[in-house]
């Protein structure tokens, strides 16, 4: 059997052994993997793994012999499920590897925020010659008691909850149609942008939650909020948060997404006047610990080990 790994590159850094696999068959590695060249990378390949890769109806029909397709990560929007599914072809993703890293990942960027500690490193050849090494040239806000609202309390929102807690803050979740019990209340969604202090977003991407930080949203936040988004870059409306950012209608954001990644040249939030704003933004990178990533390969082998024994786990066609 030949395994094809399209784009090793998101997972893979040469500190994972991927040996496991090859008592499979003959695993073929791929840094990265453009769409013209997806055919010829999976020629002949029964298994296929892929992070962001996509695979349409146009594709699946020039690949005969593939018969698994392995999701390296959550989300699955990039696959055609209904083409899939029509061929029989199964596909397996992994979730809930990377939960703890990308809480993490949410304080990295709000403590940031919060202390401005990336702002003064970014003065460190000043110091020498300063007459005091104490400045106040940035704010610094206090999350102690502060207002944490959460969009999503699934795994990752309910670790930034428990974060939340034992750092003093106060924490409240939006109120969304169909959303279970909650440790933590629920508030309508005026209520909610109005008086949370830091809204983070961990909700799936869809209909109803894309673009659910847009003008008017923004508008309710307090100018002294911050914005943390390691969900979906599309849950944001980056012009308008650009516009907010430059007018100081918010005190800052953090994001590890955007809404076409790589960015196009001309996104908004990439816009040079904006980097002597309270904006950091890291490469989708939240996820990365080694720990999630060997949690994301064991799962891919699970998926992989279980489809052979005749008992598909985590499809999601």
């Amino acid at each position: 059997m030949t395994i094809s790994f399209l784009d090793a590159s998101t997972l893979h850094r040469g500190d994972l052994d991927f040996s496991p696999f090859e008592k499979h068959g003959n695993l073929r590695f791929f840094d990265r993997t453009s769409r013209d060249e997806i055919t010829e990378h999976a020629a002949g390949a029964e298994v296929v793994v892929t992070n962001k890769v996509p695979f349409g109806e146009e594709e699946l029909a020039q690949l005969p012999d593939l018969k698994l397709i392995l999701i390296a990560a959550t989300g699955y929007n990039h696959i055609d499920l209904k083409a899939t599914a029509a061929r029989e072809i199964p596909v397996c993703n992994v979730a809930g590897y990377s939960t703890d890293a990308v809480a993490q990942h949410v304080f990295a960027l709000l403590l940031n925020l919060a202390t401005r500690a990336n702002r003064y490193h970014e003065r460190i050849d000043t110091w020498p010659d300063s007459p005091i090494f104490t400045h106040l040239d940035f704010p610094v806000v206090e999350l102690s008691g502060k207002m944490l609202g959460i969009v999503g309390l699934g795994d990752i929102g309910g670790a930034v909850a428990r974060i939340a807690e034992a750092m003093g803050m106060k924490v409240q979740a939006l109120a969304r149609e169909g959303a279970g019990e909650s440790a933590f209340p629920r508030v309508e969604r005026e209520e909610f942008f109005a008086s949370s202090d830091v809204i983070s977003l961990h909700c799936p991407l869809n209909a109803e939650t894309e673009k659910m930080i847009n003008g008017d949203t923004l508008a309710l936040m307090k100018k002294s909020s911050f914005l943390i988004n390691t969900g979906r870059g599309a849950l944001i409306d980056e012009e308008a948060l650009a516009t907010a950012l430059r007018e100081d209608r918010l005190a800052g954001a953090g994001l590890d997404v955007l809404s076409v990644e790589p960015p196009s040249p001309d996104n908004p939030l990439l816009a040079t006047d904006l980097r002597e704003k309270n904006l950091l933004i890291t490469p989708h990178t939240a996820w990365a610990a080694k720990e999630s990533r060997q949690r994301l390969l064991d799962g891919l082998l699970g998926n992989l080990e279980a489809w052979l024994q005749g008992e598909p786990t985590n499809q999601v066609n």
